[in-house]
């Protein structure tokens, strides 16, 4: 399946029922009253966050949603039915913005959460509603109201608590095949990665967390070259990201540090914000390298990168120092988890304190 995190769509809103104008009409009932019912309201449109889908593909080839009108009003004091409504399906994490203002407007963040992203109209009122001791036979009535109608943009920012980056080829893909159940494409050869892949990484019961890989980043990558500017988006929401270093390119020419470099450049370029998240250091490939020479290539690095941060050494590979890493993540987001907690005050009179 095609990943998509881009779509446009058009919404319309059912229309409410007109009113109706009506009078009782019976045998030996001469003044038998107005008895023109309401219409039915249109129908709503609602979205849901369906944690089964994790692309906008539908979207792409179903643009336009419209819901049912209300049903006029009829005689014999009969309301309109009301329109039925629709349910857009998306993925968790989808941004509903308005296409005309790009004002943001919905975010579906919980799985199973429903909003309505546009409202049905009114159903317009009967004679029957104007009726009064000095209006008997009233022959007014309104139309209905219309529903809502809206350009809407959906934007899809995968909710993920550990982010990898890195260039091409640098072994995101296999790293998160060896700590979690995903499954993406490996192979030798550069931009294997088309699409944003999560796993869930299991670190004992009850104790997991989603990792998102990303297409690799090349210099320029905010000025649109490659693939990875247009999949930055979804680390964003991230807690934690992981720069995942290739130690033993293929080519020798090429200079690790100038790579991680570039990659953190790209990134700044990009937002400020996400470059400002928490960003560990993974250095991988070390299994191509001589154990001789492993730890005086890891300490050059480090000295000529200047980094000051946590520093892994592994082999996404042969899982050496995999165990070790995905321990400390968690650890990590256990604790960002604890801190976004609200602090509750307790009131002093439940707990046998007083009060000043």
């Amino acid at each position: 399946m095609k990943f998509v995190d881009e779509a446009y769509i058009d919404i319309v809103a059912g229309d409410g029922g007109a009113g109706c104008v009506s009078f009782r009409h019976e045998k030996y009932k001469e003044f038998g009253g107005p008895n023109g019912g309401d219409g039915g309201r249109g129908g709503h449109v609602f979205a849901v966050a369906d944690p089964s889908l994790n692309t906008l593909v539908d979207f792409r080839f179903s643009r336009r949603h419209e819901a049912k009108r209300g049903q006029h009003g009829m005689g014999s004091d009969m309301f309109g039915a009301a329109g039925d409504d629709i349910t857009l399906r998306m993925p968790v994490g989808t941004i509903i913005t308005d296409a005309e203002t790009g004002e943001v407007l919905y975010e579906l963040l919980t799985p199973g959460e429903q909003i309505m992203i546009a409202k049905g109209g009114d159903g317009g009122f009967g004679n029957m509603r104007y009726k009064s001791a000095i209006n008997r036979a009233p022959r007014q009535k309104t139309p209905g109201w219309p529903g809502e109608r809206k350009n809407l943009k959906l934007e899809l920012k995968v909710l993920a608590d550990v982010g990898l980056l890195g260039m091409p080829n640098a072994g995101k893909s296999t790293l998160i095949s060896a700590i979690s159940n995903a499954r993406p494409k490996i192979a030798d050869y550069p931009f294997t990665t088309l699409h944003p892949n999560l796993g869930v990484v299991r670190v004992g019961p009850e104790q997991s967390f989603v990792v998102a890989d990303v297409p690799g980043l090349i210099e320029g990558a905010s000025e649109g070259a490659g693939l990875g500017h247009l999949f930055l988006r979804h680390l964003q929401r991230t807690r934690l990201l992981l720069h995942i270093v290739d130690m033993a390119p293929f080519d020798e020419s090429v200079d690790p540090v100038v790579q991680a470099r570039a990659i953190a450049a790209e990134l700044k370029k990009y937002d400020p914000k996400l470059y400002a998240k928490p960003r560990w250091l993974v250095l991988n490939k070390l299994d191509m390298i001589d154990a001789d020479a492993r730890a005086t290539r890891v300490k050059d690095f480090i000295r000529r990168f200047r980094y000051k941060g946590p520093v892994f050494e592994i082999s996404a590979l042969t899982h050496e120092g995999c165990e070790q890493l995905v321990k400390a993540v968690y650890q990590h987001i256990k604790a960002q988890q604890v801190q976004e907690q609200p602090s509750l005050e307790v009131d002093p009179r439940f707990t046998g304190g007083q009060s000043d």
